[in-house]
């Protein structure tokens, strides 16, 4: 426990995480804020209709939930590149060797620093971006009344769970490219390669794409009862119970890797 609560006193002031999920943060705030001045212009009146569903509660929760659990894979795998990455070029996992510390033990208590920032990062994220919501449906003129609506409050951390949990799934696998790697840059780049690189191989290969990690995660946020609508806001071919199966898998197979790898490689510099 103490390397845990050291582990997150030193996330807590590095500038990778501010940086991860202000920026997260910045862009939510700013989609939802645009929408809502700009819902009623004339240039727009159009699609006017669709920006106000974006702000109309009760829905306005599983929107803004949508856009976290999304982009926030993206953001999760960077940050995840990042903190792993960092324990080499620093030294700090030569440092705990030295001193004693399991490979293995301080690689996953590392990581489980990394899953609680990314719970804190959602939660700050899902507040903001609600209070954000709320202001943009007054600058639309829509209404806030399903704002307290009981059944959809009552699911939401379910919901949250859920999203958490994929979003970790996605950040272990840019925390063991970097381990591989050995270093930040290479596995931040390759991390938004991967992310991207599955984005659109989905278009042409979407029998095997539906099993990768981020397809898995999307997949696993179903909220109906069709397996097309999940609050990633893309489309598999997967029922939820079976992607959240795989979740599971890719999760511990990326730690395991890391481990594995931490524990048998040779620690130079």
């Amino acid at each position: 426990m103490r390397l845990f609560f050291s582990g997150l006193r030193k996330l807590s002031r590095r500038p990778a995480t501010w940086v991860t999920v202000g920026l997260l943060i910045g862009l939510l705030v700013l989609i939802l804020l645009a929408v809502g001045a700009t819902a009623n212009s004339r240039s727009v009146r159009t699609n006017g209709a669709e920006g106000k569903l974006l702000l109309t509660f009760p829905g306005a929760y599983n929107r803004v939930l949508q856009f976290i659990t999304g982009l926030g894979g993206l953001f999760a795998v960077i940050y995840g590149a990042a903190i792993a990455g960092s324990e080499w070029s620093w030294g700090t996992l030569k440092s705990a060797v030295a001193r004693g510390e399991s490979r293995v033990r301080y690689t996953l208590i590392t990581y489980a620093t990394v899953a609680v920032m990314i719970g804190f990062g959602l939660l700050l994220t899902f507040a903001v971006g609600v209070v954000a919501a709320v202001v943009g449906a007054h600058l639309a003129g829509v209404s806030t009344s399903g704002l307290g609506d009981s059944a959809t409050l009552s699911g939401l951390p379910e919901r949250l769970l859920k999203g958490w949990f994929a979003v970790v799934e996605e950040g272990a696998l840019g925390f063991t490219i970097a381990t591989l790697a050995r270093s930040q840059l290479a596995g931040i780049g390759v991390g938004i390669a991967f992310y991207f690189g599955e984005t659109f191989a989905g278009i042409f290969l979407p029998d095997i794409v539906k099993y990768m990690p981020f397809s898995v995660a999307n997949a696993s946020l179903v909220t109906g009862a069709s397996n097309t609508e999940t609050l990633g806001g893309g489309a598999s071919g997967l029922p939820a119970d079976q992607a959240l199966v795989l979740v599971v898998l890719w999760l511990v197979g990326s730690l395991l890797v890391a481990s594995i790898f931490s524990d048998r490689v040779e620690i130079t510099g």
